[in-house]
């Protein structure tokens, strides 16, 4: 099996193999056996660093020298997505499936409910920010730079976002099971789309209407050490997002 992979200190290493045998396995790569495959500036790579530190299991963090479609990675990972997880001699995609097989096999603390029904509204508050929330988000990550930037997009986007807001709103009125006291697996997406959608209301001038309910969910889960802790982290990495869009535009003003 081929790993790149990526130091804490420095830029991704070569390709090396790795025989998962415990003769073969060092001590650092044993300490590290959980391989998370992830890109900076990934949403959903995120929102499963937000599960990974709330159960305050180590990983080792890899980045694929030549991303997603990279043969390598592919032998790894067929579905060439990421986030993806190696464990051991396993190996998984789809940050969905991750948590949910994350939550079985590292058991505390639990991230879904002891009733059936409320973890069936913790999955579908899940589904709503996976489905519902983010792929609406993500239709104004073209919109970053002027240069490509349609203001009907962006006022359409703005209008479906409100609708969105006010939809989870709902959603997280007619909970009776909901509980912030505790992060489950519905709640880890939602602090990072946060996070985007307010970089990008300023640059892109988006009129938003956040409902009590949904503002008073935000501040209940972020208080989660997770929470705090990814955003913190994150925070570089958007910026960086946003800067590129930025310099790209400005070079290429440079170069016409």
């Amino acid at each position: 099996m081929t790993v790149w992979v990526k130091p804490s200190h420095g830029d991704c290493v070569e390709p090396k193999e790795i025989l998962w045998n415990d003769a073969a396995i060092s001590f650092y790569e044993r300490r590290f056996l959980l391989n998370v495959y992830t890109t900076p500036e990934s949403l959903y790579c995120a929102k499963l660093r937000v599960l990974l530190r709330h159960k305050q299991t180590q990983w080792h963090e890899i980045s694929p020298a030549g991303g997603c479609g990279d043969a390598g990675y592919l032998e790894i990972v067929p579905a060439g997505t990421m986030p993806a997880i190696v464990d051991g001699s396993f190996s998984l995609a789809d940050s969905e499936a991750i948590a949910e097989y994350l939550n079985e096999t590292i058991i505390e603390p639990a991230m879904l409910p002891d009733a059936a029904a409320a973890r069936a509204r913790c999955r579908e508050r899940s589904r709503f920010h996976d489905t519902r929330l983010e792929p609406e988000l993500r239709k104004l990550f073209s919109q970053i730079g002027e240069a490509g930037r349609d203001s009907q997009i962006v006022r359409l986007q703005g209008k479906i976002l409100n609708q969105r807001l006010d939809e989870l709103s709902r959603l997280l009125v007619s909970d009776a099971s909901l509980d912030t006291r505790h992060l489950t697996l519905g709640d880890c997406g939602f602090p990072i789309s946060f996070a985007w959608i307010d970089a990008f209301t300023p640059v892109l001038g988006l009129t938003l209407d956040w409902p009590p309910a949904v503002i008073l969910y935000r501040t209940q889960i972020g208080i989660h050490p997770a929470v705090r802790e990814e955003l913190d982290a994150y925070s570089a990495p958007i910026r960086a997002w946003m800067q590129s869009k930025f310099t790209a535009e400005s070079t290429k003003g440079v170069n016409d």
